[in-house]
């Protein structure tokens, strides 16, 4: 990227409305975890497990944005919206819904500098690229201990509407408590032991996006 080829960029956050799943990599639990449900889910292409945040309960519903802003934690996959990395270079897809919208934000000043919107594009963009690796170790090693199981999320809504979220995994805390102490020293020294627990504690935002879209569905109130 440059600022004379991409001085008139503008970046938008508006898409955000439309994700109600956002992947994260291992670097972002502690903080997704203060404001959304983190779960393991598989590639369809390839089974393999990755990790992601749930934000809203169907598709194109972002229970998390409100009038078109995301409260709380704003994951790494929604800042780099339209950015991609291609051997350490920063490349654009300029049709992306993030890059067509007016009222975005400037990625480049006056002076041609990068503005805070391209940094944390920068910053966004450095975190996916060193994290997936990392992630993907740490969710090897739940899986050589048999950690990672599947979650049953089947919610009830007042309209006599039900919604079951299929696919996602959680850690066992039964199997986690019952490892051995060289494995659970094993785990705490690698960080592991931390997420694990900061995975399973977040799965309660499930509750709060439950109420959330039981409010949409009764509509504005009188």
């Amino acid at each position: 990227m440059n600022p004379q080829r991409h001085g008139d960029l503008r970046v938008s956050p508006a898409p955000d409305a439309t994700r109600h799943f956002a992947q994260i990599v291992a670097d972002e639990f502690l903080d997704a975890a203060h404001d959304h449900p983190i779960f393991f889910t598989k590639h369809p292409e390839t089974g393999a497990f990755y990790a992601g945040v749930v934000m809203g309960l169907v598709p194109g519903e972002n229970l998390s944005c409100l009038r078109g802003q995301m409260t709380g934690y704003r994951p790494a996959d929604l800042e780099r919206q339209g950015f991609f990395v291609v051997e350490d270079r920063i490349m654009v897809e300029p049709d992306h819904p993030a890059l067509t919208k007016p009222d975005g934000r400037i990625l480049f000043d006056e002076a041609g500098e990068p503005t805070t919107a391209l940094q944390r594009i920068q910053h966004a963009l450095g975190r996916l690229h060193t994290g997936l690796a990392a992630t993907d170790a740490i969710v090897a090693r739940y899986m050589q201990h048999r950690l990672i199981e599947p979650i049953d999320v089947s919610l009830s809504f007042d309209d006599g509407s039900s919604i079951r979220l299929d696919g996602l995994y959680t850690i066992s805390l039964d199997r986690l408590h019952a490892l051995p102490d060289q494995a659970a020293l094993d785990l705490f020294r690698q960080g592991d032991l931390q997420l694990a627990y900061a995975q399973t504690g977040s799965v309660r935002h499930i509750r709060r996006l439950a109420r959330l879209h039981n409010e949409r569905l009764a509509g504005p109130s009188v």
